[in-house]
């Protein structure tokens, strides 16, 4: 069985899909990145598809559960290099990618990924409450 590789780069798994995706490669690579999110505490996840000339139902069913999994483990999924040909043929199949965020290259996709991040940062600081409020005298 082929493994679909997860990189490291910064607080970012790039992972990079170059192979055909059958149900046991897909699963693998689900529970591969669960386990890898977990492992190295990254928050963001960007899936490059470039390689892929055609996406069936299952392809963007598998897409949409790897973002799940991440967001409950913490993690921003964004997926790179998608052919307008892939684009459309999601469209046509009713397949939304809800709660996936799309790029076109990996570097638009880092960028997205921290742009998510820094906003739940000052979401998360907002939330803290003012030390010259909260001190008692």
């Amino acid at each position: 069985m082929e493994r679909v590789p997860i990189l490291k780069i910064g607080d970012i798994l790039l992972v990079s899909i170059q192979v055909d995706m059958s149900d046991q490669t897909a699963v693998q690579l689900q529970e591969d990145l669960a386990e890898r999110i977990v492992a190295t505490g990254c928050h963001g996840v960007i899936i490059d598809i470039t390689a892929l000339d055609i996406v069936d139902s299952f392809v963007g069913r598998m897409l949409s559960t790897i973002a799940s999994i991440s967001k409950v483990l913490d993690a921003e999924t964004v997926v790179v290099g998608m052919r307008p040909a892939v684009a459309i043929t999601l469209v046509e199949l009713g397949l939304s990618l809800n709660g996936i965020r799309t790029a076109l290259n990996v570097e638009r996709g880092m960028e997205l990924i921290a742009a998510a991040r820094a906003d739940e940062q000052e979401l998360a600081f907002e939330d803290e409450p003012d030390a010259e409020t909260t001190a008692t005298p």
